[in-house]
């Protein structure tokens, strides 16, 4: 990911490649959780999404030529850099939630909504479709409106889907599930559109890793988090995922207070 995130660079349109690229990936596991749920099992179910991802990698393989430039980069420089080390710090604050979201959905949807696990395999299915028209949405409006001007809507978008699992009754949770997918291809498409942005171009590799590093931190903070305030509420899932809410809220404050102030 590291490395075809780089690849960014080298197209005109970031925005919407980036999206594009987004709602492919999408398209394989919407697929398999839509039309292949009633017939596969665990893990089955998981090989198939593997294959279908696979295929949709191909053509990258194929027909993206590596970039040939080398520059020597100093990575206490980059460290230094309190505006990069700000903007991870905010981004890395929705990354938690959708990180956690992602991984914890299936056992939410189970807990607090009854839903047989092929019931929750299409949900999160037609979060992929939001997934997919997000990732081109996002893209368009990347390419038009600006990436500094797309990106800190992650912070509001995140804040309003807590907020909107907390009070959904289970009639209703199929479209929010597709808000779901559309968050996260916003996430997803704008995050690295804006780190090409907002900073020197002959770092955007090393940086990128940075970024795929607050990631996989992210997948572990948020996850720990989860399970601490299943504690606190002696396992109310849906009280926990409403105090998930501090970490957009907590991002917005870091990036509109300090990142723009060192930027």
């Amino acid at each position: 990911m590291v490395f075809y995130n780089s690849l960014l660079i080298g197209f005109e349109q970031k925005g919407f490649t980036s999206g594009v690229g987004v709602a492919f990936g999408y398209m394989g596991s919407a697929f398999a959780l839509i039309f292949l749920a009633n017939s596969l099992k665990e893990p089955q179910i998981y090989i198939y999404v593997a294959i279908i991802f696979t295929l949709l990698f191909i053509p990258a393989i194929l027909f993206l030529e590596n970039p040939k430039e080398k520059t020597h980069i100093s990575l206490r420089e980059i460290v230094k850099d309190k505006s990069f080390l700000f903007f991870l710090i905010s981004l890395l604050s929705i990354t938690e939630v959708a990180n956690t979201l992602v991984a914890m959905m299936g056992v939410y949807l189970r807990e607090v909504y009854g839903l047989e696990n092929t019931e929750i395999y299409k949900i999160i299915g037609l979060s992929a479709i939001g997934g997919v028209l997000g990732g081109i949405l996002w893209g368009f409006l990347t390419n038009k409106l600006g990436v500094n001007r797309i990106f800190p809507l992650g912070f509001f978008i995140w804040s309003i889907f807590i907020l909107l699992l907390y009070i959904t009754p289970k009639n209703f949770i199929i479209p929010l599930g597709f808000l779901a997918g559309i968050s996260l291809s916003h996430l997803w498409t704008t995050g690295r559109v804006f780190l090409i942005k907002n900073f020197p171009k002959n770092t955007v590799s090393v940086r990128m890793s940075f970024l795929s590093l607050s990631e996989r931190i992210a997948s572990s903070i948020g996850l720990g988090l989860w399970s601490l305030f299943l504690f606190i509420t002696d396992n109310n899932f849906k009280l926990s995922a409403l105090l998930l809410i501090a970490l957009p809220v907590a991002g917005a404050t870091i990036y509109f207070l300090t990142f723009l102030k060192w930027k």
